[in-house]
């Protein structure tokens, strides 16, 4: 399939650019993978087409505050970086804007408390950054780093916690696992009382799930890796479903990526840790997941690639193209599906 098969037009006014109120407010779109139908709905309908015995699987990964200005130490020059990856306890892979300020050797201060030298520039433009702090390093970040929202987003966003899931809890995320948004405590204390189980995955997001499909067939393009993990409680909640006939119901195209590269590895579910490149698309065989809820994606995206690959690809395009004459809300802080 070509990468253009993916495109759909999008109004810019659709984009959503701030959070709505309350979480759960959001809108909801039913679609069946069987049949194509589509009913409306809002978000906080969702438990009433959850069944006893399923099991919401979702990332608890937690996004840092990883945009930062750094000040270069020898010009007064401002660069831009965003975090990537921790590769030590000192040493991140980073985005940096402008590259040409951020050669290999340049020092950069954050803050009084936080500092950098670029140790390495890598071949695809990244830099390595080597943090000098005093104390705890996730505490220096906390002070000065801004939370990285995507390009399209150009709100300022007033509470970080909005560009958090209610459940996160593991640091290490450079964008929201954004399905999850949509989550209160409230509703997830409903769902456990209707005998739905909830497994908790960690997959930290890297911006390269977003980066834009530049090979005209997308079996070209390359994912870049994510680190996963999925704990023994978590692996046996899911088991225990599939066993019984209930149904595995991923929270977001992150856990669906964590559960389907640990199946396609070992041939099931168990806990274990690694690295994901996975990159699914449709004559994907899916060895896990049953069901989906997701928000919209970008335009030729590898995330509507993969929705596609579930729902089928007519009826995903057909449920984009309903979504905009419905004046849904787009992307991040946008609405929702549920895919069954």
């Amino acid at each position: 399939m070509k990468t253009s098969d993916f495109y759909y037009d999008l109004p810019q006014e659709l984009i959503a650019q701030t959070p709505i109120e309350p979480r759960d407010a959001s809108r909801l779109m039913v679609l069946s993978k069987e049949d194509g139908s589509i009913s409306h709905n809002h978000f906080f309908d969702l438990p009433k087409f959850l069944k006893k015995g399923d099991c919401l699987v979702l990332n608890d990964t937690r996004v840092l505050p990883a945009r930062l200005y750094g000040v270069r130490k020898d010009t007064g020059s401002t660069v831009e970086f965003v975090l990537l990856r921790q590769h030590g306890s000192r040493l991140w892979e980073c985005l940096a804007g402008p590259g040409k300020k951020a050669k290999k050797g340049c020092e950069f201060s954050f803050s009084d408390k936080l500092s950098a030298v670029v140790a390495d520039v890598k071949a695809d433009g990244n830099r390595m950054l080597e943090f000098c702090f005093d104390g705890d390093f996730f505490a220096a970040l906390d002070e000065v780093g801004q939370m990285p929202l995507p390009p399209y987003i150009k709100e300022k966003l007033k509470d970080r916690e909005r560009y958090q899931t209610v459940y996160s809890k593991q640091a290490g995320s450079a964008a929201a696992p954004t399905a999850g948004l949509h989550f209160t405590p409230q509703m997830l204390d409903e769902i456990k009382r209707s005998g739905v189980k909830t497994a908790y995955v960690t997959l930290h997001v890297g911006l390269g799930t977003f980066r834009p499909v530049k090979t005209e067939d997308i079996t070209e393009h390359k994912m870049h890796s994510e680190h996963y993990y999925i704990p023994k409680e978590a692996a046996g909640l899911i088991n225990e479903t599939k066993k019984s006939g209930g149904r595995v119901i991923c929270v977001g195209t992150t856990s669906c990526r964590t559960l389907e590269s640990c199946a396609a590895k070992y041939g099931g579910i168990r806990a274990c840790s690694g690295e994901t490149d996975i990159f699914i698309y449709p004559g994907f065989r899916f060895r896990c997941m049953d069901a989906l809820i997701t928000n919209f994606h970008l335009p030729e995206s590898t995330l509507i690639m993969l929705v596609s690959a579930f729902a089928g690809y007519e009826n995903t395009m057909n449920a984009y193209k309903t979504a905009v004459s419905e004046k849904y809300r787009f992307f991040s802080f946008g609405d929702a599906m549920f895919i069954q």
